[in-house]
């Protein structure tokens, strides 16, 4: 079975936020099997969390970053799908609000980025959820993508 892995700085507190998330992941799991991985804000800041997230890193690894690769959701249905030809895990970076070091930029197989307008990182997760649910449903062919 896919294996998506989502590693995230920082912990969800706003119970709309938790609430989309569960969601996308109650969705994902006819498609894949989902795991996020939450890692501590660091007040040391961006190298400890670095640090932390470059010890979970498994199978190919995508960095979400304002500077990757812009793609339409049928692109990054498309760049999904060619992953898992090659990597039965796929995980996900979404940094701390202070972004993360040039080791795991160095570490991603891909940086992509879903727009030049920043997110908070906590709203990011959702936006990441919400595509990866999408590119599935896009390869599946379902109604969901319009």
């Amino acid at each position: 079975m896919k294996k998506i892995k989502l590693v995230v700085v920082g912990k969800l507190k706003e119970k709309f936020f938790v609430d989309a998330c569960n969601e996308y992941l109650k969705r994902l799991s006819r498609f894949a099997e989902v795991s996020v991985c939450e890692l501590k804000d660091r007040p040391d800041g961006i190298t400890a969390e670095s640090s932390d997230i470059l010890e979970v890193l498994k199978g190919y690894v995508v960095l979400t970053d304002i500077g990757g690769e812009a793609m339409s959701s049928e692109q990054f249905s498309d760049f999904l799908a060619s992953a898992f030809t090659t990597h039965d895990t796929v995980s996900f970076v979404i940094g701390g609000s202070c972004g993360v070091d040039s080791r795991v930029k160095a570490k991603a197989d891909k940086k992509i980025s879903f727009g030049r307008m920043t997110y908070p990182h906590m709203l990011m997760r959702v936006i990441a959820l919400e595509q990866i649910y999408r590119a599935f449903t896009i390869k599946e062919g379902l109604p969901y993508h319009k």
